[in-house]
């Protein structure tokens, strides 16, 4: 980075880079054009998403694995034709960008947003706002300021002198893609800059992080438009300039002066997205009470009600131990927040029932969120909170599927809509989807295009997929179906559009949209936050899952048959009669075990209590089957395969399941124990094994754990 700096002699900073998560217009990832802006030797980037901070985790992530600055800034289109971009230099800053975007979001339909300059009235006064002027009508002549027409000139800059009024950091931004009209841009941002006393600061103004993706974009603006790119015409960009530039073609487009203010403005732009700190609602725990000595209060009750006859040893050890951690890591809010919800629900008699590493917890069994108790099946607590791992507590919570409305109406009535809202799931591009609305883009036939996706699965390799073009009856040498399969592959992992999540609600302390911008979801009455669950997770940020599953209405149901004086907790854990039934595969319609391929197991696995149960669930999945380790463990069960390890260190990690790994994090720790991953490195592989499926990324991770296990 020094010496491509060195080499111009000046040092430049992207304010304005639009990524694909403005959706169908943006045609590259926003860690693509962190990654490039780096390696092009620039100090900053701004990601810039219109009306939108969907991208700037990913970003921020990236930026900080470089060590390069990321501003975070989002664009807007106003509805009186102004375009502006706003950079965030302050915490305070962010949180007005933040509710800028949420106020346009909030009064339009899904994917929508509608502001107006008025909107920006003392509302956004700690932003930096960069003012894109529209491109000058010329008269007579053209590439002379005196041709430009003096009426064009007039009003804008009577526009100017309105924006400057409204925003008072403000900057006149010259973006120049060499197309016919660079020298009227120019002369033109110049003269509003003298009229009106505003700086003039340089831009790429990209959608691409490289020139090389601008077919892709073509494509991407085909489908947002809805016709085919040949129809297009002048709706395209002209050229592929719309990208991040070498230094030292900037240095030849613009003056020195404007490249300077670039640093000028990234100088001032201090913020971070490290510097969002999460509050949970304070509410929860009375006055005179710490948050730690209210959730003893009712973890101890609740002790005492699920053990009347006495709290025993073991489990009263398991509290302790639990309590200290959650308290050390300063999640008992996230717990209190938890129960209140559950609370309500069993306060109306609607079942409900923790999932996952939730029951792994003895804390959540004596706050009735679990009915599985710890203490009798033998699960790790640290499957679910741990030290080492650093990562908040995901507990999901089933509620009964008819009546899971009541539940999220009480969490908007109790939390209201500015402090609760739902995550969102990032709807991407799939083999399938791709192959569709590339095809469409490029005129194809629809028959052909659907024929072609049919035939697709989503780990077909480059080889698989050129396979099915010409069984589908593509000339896989021709040059469009080449560009065809180039455009479908690249397309793959861009995002959509966003969703709702099935359940995952994000509570404040204060207005949430002072965090994250909040939006409204296509179902009426529900919110939506721009970030995902791994966003969240990745910023620390909590979140809550209030699900809901159609067993439960069935046991509620069957139990009212039965008189209604039963409860869930009265249900015998490990009982042999319910054993015997699912060794004989009598699970029609029994949640978890319904499948076919479940049916077929069960049989031959035989579980005979719940961990056995954990654990045949668990196998009977993609990665254990291609991964060929159910019948090593199969044969390890029933004896007729030794167990072995390769040191004590695995077999601490694979004990439990016979030296097979099959949960997710004794892969962790394997990466860890045999492998010599750093607790960081080990999170990370975790987080790409999540995400592979949508978009790869295991690559980088491969020869270290190759390695690794060889030399250990």
């Amino acid at each position: 980075m020094a010496q491509a700096r060195q080499a111009d002699n000046f040092a430049f900073a992207e304010l304005h880079a639009i990524s694909n998560y403005t959706f169908l217009r943006g045609a590259s990832h926003p860690e693509e054009l962190v990654r490039t802006a780096f390696a092009l030797g620039y100090e900053a980037i701004a990601i810039t998403d219109e009306c939108s901070l969907a991208g700037v985790v990913k970003a921020h992530l990236t930026a900080r694995e470089l060590r390069i600055k990321l501003i975070v800034g989002a664009e807007f289109r106003l509805q009186d034709g102004i375009h502006l971009v706003l950079l965030a230099p302050t915490r305070k800053a962010y949180g007005q960008l933040s509710e800028l975007v949420s106020l346009g979001r909030r009064r339009s339909p899904k994917g929508e947003y509608a502001l107006a300059l008025e909107d920006f009235r003392n509302s956004v006064d700690d932003c930096l706002a960069l003012w894109i002027p529209r491109s000058p009508q010329r008269g007579c002549a053209r590439g002379h300021p005196s041709h430009i027409k003096s009426t064009d000139i007039a009003k804008q800059v009577a526009t100017g002198e309105n924006i400057k009024r409204l925003l008072p950091n403000l900057w006149i931004a010259l973006e120049l893609f060499l197309e016919h009209d660079d020298l009227d841009k120019t002369a033109h941002a110049l003269t509003l800059s003298s009229r009106l006393a505003l700086p003039v600061v340089a831009s790429n103004g990209a959608v691409l992080h490289v020139p090389e993706r601008k077919p892709l974009q073509d494509v991407l603006t085909a489908i947002r438009l809805k016709e085919p790119v040949y129809a297009l015409g002048t709706r395209l960009d002209a050229n592929r300039e719309r990208c991040l530039k070498p230094l030292s073609k900037l240095a030849a487009l613009y003056a020195r002066e404007m490249l300077a203010e670039t640093m000028y403005l990234a100088d001032r732009c201090t913020f971070s997205l490290s510097e969002l700190r999460y509050e949970y609602p304070r509410e929860l725990v009375p006055e005179r009470l710490t948050p730690a000595a209210h959730l003893r209060q009712l973890t101890e009750a609740g002790a005492r009600e699920r053990w009347p006859e006495g709290v025993p040893r073991h489990a009263a050890e398991l509290i302790e131990k639990e309590l200290a951690l959650i308290a050390e890591l300063g999640y008992e809010y996230f717990f209190l927040t938890v129960y209140d919800i559950v609370r309500f629900a069993r306060g109306r008699g609607i079942l409900c029932q923790g999932r996952g590493s939730a029951a792994n917890s003895t804390v959540c069994f004596c706050l009735q969120i679990t009915e599985l108790d710890p203490t009798r099946s033998h699960l790790l607590f640290e499957r679910f909170v741990s030290k080492e791992r650093n990562e908040p507590p995901d507990i999901d919570v089933d509620f009964e599927h008819e009546r899971r409305e009541e539940v999220i109406q009480y969490i908007y009535q109790r939390y209201g809509r500015d402090r609760a809202a739902l995550a969102a799931t990032l709807i991407t591009y799939r083999p399938r989807s791709a192959i569709r609305d590339v095809g469409k883009a490029l005129g194809l036939s629809a028959d052909f295009t659907g024929l072609l996706a049919k035939s697709i699965a989503w780990w077909d390799s480059r080889e698989d997929m050129m396979q099915r073009f010409q069984a589908a009856g593509a000339d896989p040498t021709s040059y469009v179906v080449k560009q065809f399969a180039w455009l479908v592959r690249e397309i793959q992992g861009f995002p959509r559009h966003l969703s709702q999540h099935v359940g995952g609600f994000v509570i404040s302390a204060g207005p949430l949209a002072q965090l994250v911008p909040v939006e409204n979801a296509a179902m009426p009455e529900r919110t939506v936050i721009q970030w995902d669950k791994d966003d969240l997770e990745a910023l620390g940020l909590l979140k809550v899952d209030v699900l809901g599953l159609g067993m439960l209405t069935a046991i509620r149901k069957t139990l009212s048959l039965l008189g209604g004086s039963l409860r869930m907790a009265d249900i015998p854990q490990d009982d042999p009669a319910t054993y015997a039934m699912l060794q004989r595969a009598d699970s029609v319609g029994v949640f978890q075990v319904e499948s076919r391929a479940q049916m077929s197991m069960l049989p031959r696995f035989k579980p005979a209590n719940f961990y056995d149960l954990v654990v045949e669930i668990a196998i009977v999945r993609p990665g254990p089957i291609q991964g060929d380790m159910v019948h090593p463990y199969l044969r390890r069960r029933s004896g007729l395969e030794a167990v072995s390890y390769s040191n004590d260190a695995v077999r601490k990690v694979l004990e439990r399941t016979l030296g097979i790994p099959i949960f997710q994090e004794q892969v962790i720790e394997l990466a860890m124990v045999a492998a010599g991953f750093s607790a960081g490195e080990a999170d990370q592989l975790r987080r790409a094994m999540a995400a592979w499926k949508r978009r790869g990324g295991l690559e980088p991770f491969e020869k270290k754990l190759v390695d690794g296990m060889l030399a250990r």
